[in-house]
């Protein structure tokens, strides 16, 4: 199985400390190069794999701002799709954009939906919900007007993070500053706790950090490290009394919650979205309606096993079961459309099926041609219902539009070409002594099949 993974461009793949989307797609890719996958990582020239890279934008766009987002996006999303053909697969971790170009290729495309930025990217989705594939990342972010093939938990290398069970007695925000992620309350809880906060994590609106953050660092009861690596990271998770979550929305999955308790570090989290899916309230750490009540449950987290949150870590949020689950994912997509009917410019259906005749109704997608070929033993007419066509007889070309059609004769060198923006229907209809797929002889083909 050939698979192109398309990773986001914002950083570097794996990231150097920020880029949970990234995170997760260096972690897939290296998992099912290690099972014999055939991966090609669509990500920034700078990127590293063990699998095959293949890239068009040098750096990741938040590390480099002479880089305009939009035109690496463009054009790191059409890089992948004009090499489409190559693969059995695309796996996209782009958000949505690479659905628009879904129809105009005919290799599967799966989308991972790492949380939905906005209900207004939803219509799109919706587009695409029956033409391609989808996997949540959890329940709770499921979209009930929209089909799923599964849902995967992403995990982790256990690898970067060791446990502690003498941790110190600090708090800990790791995050991205945004009111989504709780920061204020958190520096409020840890305040009225009279416990020291450490904070950790990229400044994604400046404004929030600006008002509700800066005017509390101190460096003593409020420390603000920064972006962190995996070394610091793991150093800050591991020696935390608790990680503090303390979400303003609905949080779609939560990579540092699984971080911190592979660390043996519980985490207090407002019950919001995928939270209650992922901890055991008292068992690996501890739900709360709001931020409000996280102050009284920062005294219970001494009743918390760090034990019990590391074993939910490795019984459930692995890199090895999130690999496992999407290579089954993976077997179930190609085998669905592995049909006799698709081809890599469209399909076809059979219509009639007779001892001196066979009709069907062929389906050619925008800027895509059959092969030239021609037949030994039976003669075709096409009928054109719908998009316009350049057809090949010979040395002779000519344009055909609905309502025309043309003669084939055996022996006679023939190929059709969808030259429209829309799809390009025509009815065929065979005659002759053997309609079976073998009597074809293949003189030129953009898919390799000479």
């Amino acid at each position: 199985m050939k698979v192109a993974m398309l990773a986001p461009v914002a950083w570097r793949t794996p990231p150097r400390h920020y880029g949970p989307w990234e995170t997760v797609v260096s972690l897939l890719t290296e998992g099912l190069v290690q099972r014999g996958i055939d991966v090609t990582l669509f990500a920034t020239a700078d990127s590293q794999t063990i699998g095959k890279l293949r890239a068009i934008i040098p750096r990741g766009y938040e590390e480099d701002e002479s880089l305009n987002p939009k035109v690496c996006e463009c054009l790191h999303i059409a890089h992948l799709f004009e090499q489409a053909q190559e693969f059995d697969l695309i796996h996209n971790h782009f958000d949505f954009l690479p659905l628009t170009y879904s129809q105009l290729v005919a290799t599967p495309v799966l989308t991972t939906i790492h949380g939905f930025s906005s209900p207004s990217i939803l219509p799109i989705y919706k587009r695409y919900n029956t033409k391609t594939f989808y996997v949540s990342i959890s329940n709770a972010d499921r979209s009930p007007e929209l089909t799923y093939c599964a849902t995967i938990y992403h995990g982790i290398d256990l690898n970067l993070f060791d446990f502690n069970d003498t941790p110190d007695d600090y708090l800990l925000f790791f995050g991205r500053f945004h009111h989504d992620k709780g920061a204020k309350e958190a520096i409020e809880v840890a305040r009225a706790a009279g416990r020291t906060l450490v904070m950790a994590g990229i400044i994604q609106d400046k404004d929030y950090f600006n008002n509700y953050v800066a005017p509390f660092i101190d460096n003593k009861t409020v420390v603000y490290v920064g972006s962190v690596g995996p070394t610091e990271r793991n150093k800050l998770l591991r020696n935390a009394y608790a990680l503090l979550h303390l979400i303003n929305f609905n949080e779609p999955f939560g990579l540092s919650v699984i971080e911190s308790m592979a660390c043996g570090t519980p985490v207090i989290a407002v019950n919001r979205g995928s939270m209650p899916e992922i901890i055991t309230d008292g068992k690996d750490g501890i739900l709360v309606p709001d931020a409000t009540a996280a102050l009284s449950a920062i005294d219970r987290i001494s009743n918390i096993d760090r034990r019990e949150c590391r074993r939910t870590v490795e019984q459930r949020f692995t890199a090895d079961r999130m690999v496992e689950q999407y290579i089954d994912v993976y077997q179930m997509i190609v085998a669905s459309v592995a049909r006799e009917d698709h081809r890599p410019w469209g399909y076809y259906e059979i219509l009639a099926e007779k001892k001196d005749f066979k009709s069907k109704r062929i389906i050619v997608y925008p800027g895509k041609r059959l092969s030239l070929q021609r037949h030994a033993m039976r003669d075709e007419h096409w009928y054109i219902q719908k998009g316009r066509a350049i057809v090949t007889l010979d040395e002779e070309r000519f344009e055909l539009t609905p309502g025309e059609s043309v003669n084939i004769p055996r022996m006679v060198r023939h190929r059709i070409e969808n030259i429209g923006t829309d799809e390009l229907v025509f009815i065929e209809i065979q005659t002759g002594d053997y309609f079976g797929e073998d009597d074809i002889e293949r003189f030129e083909d953009d898919f390799g099949r000479v």
